[in-house]
């Protein structure tokens, strides 16, 4: 056989090359072997009916905390965080991004219990408080804020740490926001900024046009305190600035971090996000967020197109941290996909504060793939009808399986 498996008759989205058609794809050694529009099943091993279906590269979720391992209690670094594996596949989510659970003090407990433990991809930013968000209290501590030994645990494990983090600040000086993007800028990587409160004496405007750098990420963009719309109706002209000058605009969703009256104005001005993420954390996942097809839906509910979902949450946040070998299915990439079906009827969506949009579609992922293996199949797509399988599948040592007596007897 020429291939190992092959998904054949899906509607192929691949905004990295430009596709929006219906594809065949071939994969082999866990790559990506052939994408055309009629690949002969009878050259793989294995066949999947994709009818019906969307392929898409696997989703990259930049926003997620996955800490759950420290011990700290009702700590984002601890148990509000998850476990990746339990999340991932099942939403078609390949790679997961954890945005400042750990910094430089907590990186390497974080990296030996979580990101080297579990099958999910996984990247991290680095907090630029040593502790990371193991307390309110703590993340306000300036005297842990240390650029060098920051820049030092984000050089020693470069392989994992795609850039630094700042989040919950509470405090009018920007002592926070100056520090992550120090260390950033000296690790040549981009620094994401949860703003935490808004007090007048750092506005939003000043970070995103005037701190920030290009390749820089906002995070929680749609958050309340952020002035989007003004009296006109339009979206504000500071926004379009920070866009020019390369500042990137994630989602972020989260439970506190996403309001229609925001997020609905800006897509009917076309002004989408450039990465989609759940800030996936146990509280969210439960309530108004639930995971990453649930946000993409919600977008989908109020107007974008498919294509430009599919752009945000695979190759734009894929490039954002730095590693655009991933998010796309050309020949030769790492064979990571979701299979998407798109439901119809009536659904509704709420933002973090109970506002509702009702919706005729809802995104629900199928099958996910990582490196060409199954990780997620939710309608059973990869099985055989057991009447054709052979007569003891299952049973380890046919030899072994004696009948009781008077009941066929002893088996072959």
């Amino acid at each position: 056989m020429t291939f190992d498996l092959l998904l054949k008759g899906g509607h192929f989205i691949d905004p990295a090359n430009n596709i929006d058609t219906p594809r065949d794809l071939a994969i082999r050694d866990g790559k990506v072997a052939a994408v055309d529009t009629d690949i002969p099943a009878t050259s793989a091993a294995k066949v999947i009916d994709m009818t019906g279906l969307i392929v898409t590269p696997g989703f990259v979720d930049i926003h997620t905390h996955m800490f759950a391992s420290s011990g700290f209690r009702d700590a984002w670094a601890g148990d509000r965080s998850v476990l990746p594996d339990g999340f991932s596949f099942r939403s078609g989510v390949t790679t997961m991004v954890d945005t400042g659970s750990a910094g430089w003090r907590m990186f390497e407990d974080f990296r030996y219990n979580v990101l080297d433990r579990f099958e999910t991809r996984m990247f991290a930013f680095l907090n630029i408080v040593g502790m990371g968000m193991v307390s309110n209290d703590l993340e306000q501590n300036q005297a842990d804020m240390q650029v060098d030994r920051a820049v030092a645990m984000g050089r020693e494990h470069e392989d994992l740490i795609v850039g630094m983090k700042t989040a919950h600040y509470v405090g009018p000086e920007w002592t926070t926001v100056d520090r992550m993007l120090e260390a950033g800028r000296a690790l040549g990587k981009p620094s994401m900024v949860d703003f935490g409160l808004f007090p007048k004496q750092r506005p939003y405007y000043e970070l995103v046009t005037q701190r920030m750098s290009a390749g820089d990420i906002t995070t929680h963009m749609y958050l309340g305190d952020v002035p989007w719309i003004g009296a006109d109706g339009k979206v504000l002209k500071y926004l379009y600035e920070a866009r020019e000058r390369g500042i990137i605009f994630d989602v972020g969703h989260g439970g506190g971090s996403f309001y229609w009256r925001n997020a609905v104005p800006a897509i009917e001005q076309g002004f989408y996000p450039d990465s989609i993420s759940t800030d996936l954390h146990t509280w969210c996942m439960n309530d108004e967020m639930q995971d990453m097809t649930n946000v993409m839906s919600k977008f989908l509910a109020i107007g974008m197109p498919l294509e430009e979902i599919v752009r945000e949450s695979t190759t734009n946040p894929a490039r954002e941290i730095g590693h655009p070998e991933l998010g796309h299915l050309s020949i030769g990439a790492v064979a990571d996909v979701t299979a998407l079906s798109i439901l119809e009827g009536d659904f509704g969506y709420l933002d973090v504060r109970q506002g509702r949009v009702q919706g005729k579609q809802r995104l629900r992922c199928e099958l996910t793939l990582l490196e060409g293996q199954l990780m997620w199949d939710f309608n059973g797509r990869t099985g055989t009808d057991w009447r054709e399988l052979d007569e003891f599948y299952g049973v380890r040592n046919p030899e072994g399986l004696i009948m009781p007596p008077g009941e066929g007897g002893a088996s072959k």
